[in-house]
């Protein structure tokens, strides 16, 4: 294969973003088509790239947590998504939060800046001839939908996925709410408290309220039952699954104890800062698919929000992705059984069953290496499952087929730790999840430097 031919990409997310950077950083010519703005799906706002749909924190940042590794081994590899993320940051405790527009923004300008990448505002009707990397997202057109479909058969699943609302600062009730974060660490969360009358009123009318008619069921009543993400569950799926639900979950109070009081509300509901102003706060945790006077109704039952200003109404929207396991190699390639379909032909983003903006990202820059690597004859990368790179792609191609679903990093994907003390021994006290996420990502760190001292000359 020609190494100076162009490499088509199919989606300007997080995914085909970074894909497109790191090809045309090692001198690929990028072909980077992305049907916005002139074609929306219903969860987009803007024509930029790599925009954040459902929030704007990208998780966790700790060096030890599991996120956090896995944004360590990308900072170490150069990610675009990643320098722009530290650019565009804003407060949010131990988590790495953006101001949505101006990471967009600048993920733009550095792709359309770049000599080697031709950034082309239209739609792709089917599979791309020649080199190709497929990142159109979950929320992909029909044309490449039915291409992925016809390549790897019925393999094709789906899941809803939502976003949550946004309410201006200035509405927000600053005399029933206070800044803290979780057991003390910063004070960027604004939370909303309620005492238990307040929030079993609330639960009661959240998981009653009107919804809206979902994106690809059709009709309430004829329309197929939505299969939710576990992790990105609408708030009022979780208010219909118990009364304490909500309090386990996005309302948890535990580690934030009003200031002024010194007591720990009964309920909480969390705001995070959405921009670098500090003008907007996204409502953590509150994806929805209610219909929009029912959030405004309900939502204004938390006392601190009785008279927010929503500028943005959560929304919910129907996401694609394949069984991995059963039609992709473990280089992310479309498979039939045990044959490869197309040696040129690389998925990556959440299409691929990884989930989350990091994740996506991370697929984005393996699948630019692996089709590097193809270009120029070499064998393509064996990124070791110690981290969290490895431990991702080793999921999505070996987890159970039945049972598949979406994955964000966690310490559960990664092989179990070995060796002395990693194991409860008699009479000592079990390793705290603390001392073991240490362990885990010196571990990882070890195993990527191992790699890229194999690898460093030719990715």
């Amino acid at each position: 294969m020609a190494s100076n031919e162009a490499v088509t990409i199919a989606g300007g997310g997080l995914a085909g973003s970074e894909a497109a950077w790191q090809l045309a950083s090692r001198g690929v010519r990028v072909k980077l088509f992305e049907m916005r703005p002139g074609k929306k799906p219903p969860a987009h706002r803007t024509g930029d790239l790599a925009e954040l749909v459902c929030s704007n924190s990208l998780g966790a940042d700790r060096p030890t947590s599991p996120a956090g590794i896995l944004k360590e081994e990308l900072r170490r590899l150069d990610s675009l998504v990643m320098r722009c993320a530290a650019e565009a940051r804003i407060p949010a405790g131990g988590a790495l939060a953006v101001d949505g527009r101006a990471f967009s923004a600048l993920v733009t300008e550095a792709v359309t800046r770049n000599p080697n990448i031709d950034l082309i505002r239209q739609e792709v009707h089917g599979i791309p001839d020649g080199p190709a990397i497929i990142a159109a997202g979950p929320l992909m057109s029909g044309g490449i939908a039915l291409g992925i479909r016809d390549i790897v058969g019925e393999g094709c699943l789906s899941f809803f996925d939502a976003a949550a609302p946004i309410v201006t600062l200035d509405s927000v009730d600053m005399n029933r709410a206070y800044r803290a974060g979780r057991y003390g660490q910063c004070d960027d969360y604004i939370n909303c408290p309620l005492d238990k009358e307040q929030y079993e009123a609330f639960q009661r009318e959240l998981a009653a309220a009107e919804r809206a008619l979902q994106h690809g069921t059709g009709d309430a009543e004829g329309g197929r039952k939505p299969r939710y993400f576990e992790g990105c569950l609408p708030v009022e799926v979780m208010a219909e699954r118990g009364l304490d639900t909500l309090r386990y979950g996005p309302m948890r109070p535990v580690g934030l104890p009003d200031p002024s009081t010194g007591e720990t509300p009964y309920a909480v509901a969390q705001l995070r800062r959405d921009n670098a102003e500090g003008t907007l706060y996204n409502m953590v945790g509150f994806q929805t698919n209610l219909k929009w006077p029912e959030q405004e109704r309900v939502f204004r039952m938390i006392p601190a929000l009785e008279r927010a200003e929503f500028v943005r109404k959560g929304v919910m929207h129907e996401n694609a992705f394949v069984c991995a396991p059963r039609v992709l190699d473990r280089f992310m390639r479309p498979r039939r059984g045990d044959a490869v379909v197309r040696d040129d032909l690389f998925l990556a983003g959440q299409i691929t069953g990884v989930e989350g903006y990091v994740e996506s990202t991370a697929s984005g820059l393996v699948a630019a290496l692996n089709m590097h690597a193809l270009l120029a004859g070499r064998p393509m990368p064996e990124w070791p499952p110690e981290t969290a790179i490895g431990a991702l792609l080793r999921y999505i191609s070996t987890a159970e087929p039945k049972s598949f679903q979406p994955m964000n990093v966690n310490l559960g994907i990664f092989p179990p730790l070995e060796g002395r003390g990693t194991k409860r021994a008699p009479g000592h006290k079990k390793l705290s999840k603390q001392d073991r996420s240490l362990m885990f990502a010196e571990r990882s760190q070890a195993a990527l430097e191992k790699f890229l001292g194999q690898y460093l000359n030719q990715l």
